[in-house]
């Protein structure tokens, strides 16, 4: 059996829920604290055994590249001031060995299309699709993806994380049905 080593991260999107912050920078980018959002959803994965990144970007998402991308002329500078704490931080976005793949969806088809853009890496293993404007706090110290890859491992079938929203919302997300066993999961 094939363990979860790949993640899918549909980043195209207009950003529309978070206007007027989202009208001149990637949603993915807003900062919470003092790392962007997307960085948080990198880590997550990373933190499930997650090796390869694919970001599937549209117009004006460079900047999701840029921020997993090497640094040449900021680390240089924080070296030469002798900033050794930022410098560090700067290198270490991500740890070594992760593996960024950047896929451009050329027209705005929706969740499906970006996702189905990132085939060509995929293939036929499993992966994770991570949805970065949602940032889910975990009941504990596992992480949400983290106790869906060990769900996925155990039962070997397609796992979606739910939550609930308020019915007032129920338009802005899919909705799911079905029966809830002993173990917390919804067939």
């Amino acid at each position: 059996m094939q363990h979860v080593k790949k993640a899918v991260f549909p980043v195209a999107g207009m950003g529309t829920r978070f206007l007027p912050a989202t009208k001149a920078n990637p949603k993915e980018m807003l900062p919470i604290v003092d790392k962007p959002l997307i960085q948080y959803a990198a880590e997550e994965a990373v933190s499930a055994g997650i090796e390869v990144l694919v970001f599937i970007y549209g117009r004006h998402k460079r900047a999701i590249g840029d921020h997993f991308d090497k640094a040449y002329e900021l680390e240089k500078e924080l070296e030469e001031k002798g900033k050794t704490k930022m410098l560090e931080v700067a290198r270490n976005i991500l740890p070594a060995g992760i593996d960024c793949v950047y896929i451009r969806q050329a027209e705005a088809l929706g969740l499906g299309h970006a996702v189905h853009c990132a085939k060509p890496v995929i293939g036929d293993e499993p992966f994770a699709v991570i949805l970065a404007d949602d940032m889910i706090n975990p009941k504990g110290t596992t992480t949400c993806l983290k106790q869906m890859v060990d769900v996925y491992n155990y039962h070997h079938t397609t796992i979606v994380g739910v939550e609930p929203v308020p019915e007032e919302n129920i338009g802005r997300y899919g909705v799911v049905s079905g029966s809830e066993s002993s173990d917390g999961i919804i067939e």
